[in-house]
């Protein structure tokens, strides 16, 4: 794909910007793609893992552990390139497929840890009272625990998604045309820097605007339910 549009960009398309904005848009889809997904796979491997290390059995425990300590202490980028060069090379995966399981795997650690977090922070008379009245403890986690939990959390479940939509840039290392991706491909064969790379930054600020100020509503339309 990425020969395909390297040779459309010596075509009068091409001079004329036409092909550039068809780069962007459709490296702007990519990002929004895998972010979208990696976030739906990094919550529900955050709350499995977070309820892993929150059990009293090691073997539940320590797998958990481990996976939040080696995805929190290597970069996303090792990962992503690990995963995908070594992980999934016999698997033939596609680019952005890998790419939302890697960052869906990276998600899920911070995700888990942002979880516990906000678990801790519920009374812990919230669990004795619910179990006092016959509720398991899945069921008390389930229906008592994690709904409050999530109103703590919210911020900066929000704050992890617009970190994922940014850390997304390094798709390009599995040669993955993302955004920044895309801006780069102009770049090199228009010998032109400012214009595309001034580009993504702006298109990237608007969605972290965008996304800011719609967690933003979503806090305050919570806050007049309460």
């Amino acid at each position: 794909m990425i020969d395909a549009i390297n040779a459309s960009l010596f075509t009068p398309i091409g001079e004329d910007g036409l092909i550039g904005i068809y780069l962007i848009l459709n490296g702007l889809k990519v990002t929004l793609i895998v972010t979208f997904f990696a976030m739906i796979i990094g919550s529900i491997l955050g709350v499995a893992t977070t309820l892993m290390k929150m059990s009293s059995k090691w073997y539940l425990s320590w797998p958990a552990h481990i996976y939040v300590s080696i995805i929190r202490g290597t970069p996303v980028v090792v990962q992503l390139v690990i995963l995908y060069f070594i992980v999934l090379a016999a698997l033939d995966v596609d680019k952005i497929t890998a790419a939302i399981i890697a960052f869906g795997l990276n998600s899920g650690a911070y995700i888990s840890e942002i979880i516990r977090a906000g678990i801790q922070a519920v009374d812990k008379g919230q669990m004795e009272a619910a179990r006092s009245l016959g509720l398991s403890h899945g069921a008390t986690m389930k229906e008592v625990i994690l709904p409050q939990a999530v109103k703590n959390i919210l911020p900066s479940l929000g704050n992890e998604f617009i970190v994922l939509l940014k850390e997304t840039a390094v798709i390009g290392f599995i040669g993955g045309v993302d955004l920044m991706r895309a801006g780069e491909i102009i770049r090199s064969r228009t010998f032109e820097d400012s214009v595309p790379l001034f580009t993504c930054a702006l298109i990237y600020l608007l969605l972290t605007y965008i996304f800011t100020f719609l967690l933003s509503k979503f806090e305050t339309r919570l806050k007049q339910s309460d």
